[in-house]
């Protein structure tokens, strides 16, 4: 019996290198786990969609799938989008099971990719020094989520012995150029910008554009397609296909 299918879920966006970072990263699973049928998907505004995907997947004989969704925060996304496709797709397709796992979340080791893409920024701007640092992600209306970054940030700043703030993109304050800012009027002037972001697109931009303009001398890139990262998507991936197993 083939093992389920695995569908890694993002949320899309109108900028082609959010689409081009993800197929990066879903080629590093698959090169992982060859063993695998592995596909993306998108909630909407990139291609393919997820209904797209269920329908080709249950053509080629699947008819267990596990979905990981390609989100940092348990905000709207998570716990509306996700279920709603789903429940769509098992109505369309009588018979097939689908599991969703937990989303990949903020786990700590993805401290490893921040801190890759950290010194490559640093590299690229010939910085030596820093007294400060933001980590800049999207943000939510769900307190619980921008709590979330917030832990994040005490946890990296504690491992690099500086103080940093977690600053948002959207939906809550304080946004990157105002936490640099007020880095800035601490005193401080080499104050680095994190973007705890899994792709490009408009809200990572918008963030590191106000980073900069505030003074900020060095913005990271996303998170992008790392090891680290596809080693997360498999493991959900794992306990998602166990609890597909009938009891």
């Amino acid at each position: 019996m083939a093992a389920p299918a695995l569908i890694a879920l993002a949320h899309g966006s109108r900028d082609p290198r959010s689409a081009a970072t993800i197929t990066a990263l879903v080629g590093e699973a698959r090169a992982m786990r060859p063993d695998l049928r592995i596909e993306q998907a998108f909630l909407d505004l990139s291609k393919p969609s997820f209904t797209t995907v269920v329908d080709r997947l249950v053509k080629a004989g699947f008819d267990e799938i596990v979905v990981v969704p390609l989100l940092l925060t348990e905000a709207y996304h998570a716990t509306v989008d996700v279920p709603q496709v789903i429940e769509e797709a098992v109505a369309r397709h009588p018979g097939l099971q689908i599991r969703a796992t937990e989303i990949l979340g903020l786990e700590t080791c993805f401290l490893e990719v921040l801190d890759v893409r950290m010194r490559e920024a640093l590299s690229r701007s010939r910085v030596r020094e820093l007294d400060a640092l933001v980590l800049a992600a999207a943000g939510s209306s769900d307190p619980l989520a921008n709590q979330a970054v917030a832990r994040l940030a005490r946890v990296w700043g504690s491992h690099h012995k500086l103080p940093v703030v977690a600053a948002y993109a959207s939906a809550a304050p304080p946004a990157t150029g105002e936490a640099v800012r007020a880095f800035r009027a601490e005193g401080r002037r080499h104050i680095a910008v994190a973007s705890l972001f899994l792709a490009p697109g408009f809200l990572p931009d918008r963030a590191a554009e106000l980073a900069l303009e505030a003074g900020a001398i060095a913005v990271s890139e996303p998170l992008g397609a790392h090891p680290v990262i596809a080693r997360t998507i498999l493991a959900r991936y794992a306990v998602g296909a166990v609890e597909l197993v009938p009891v």
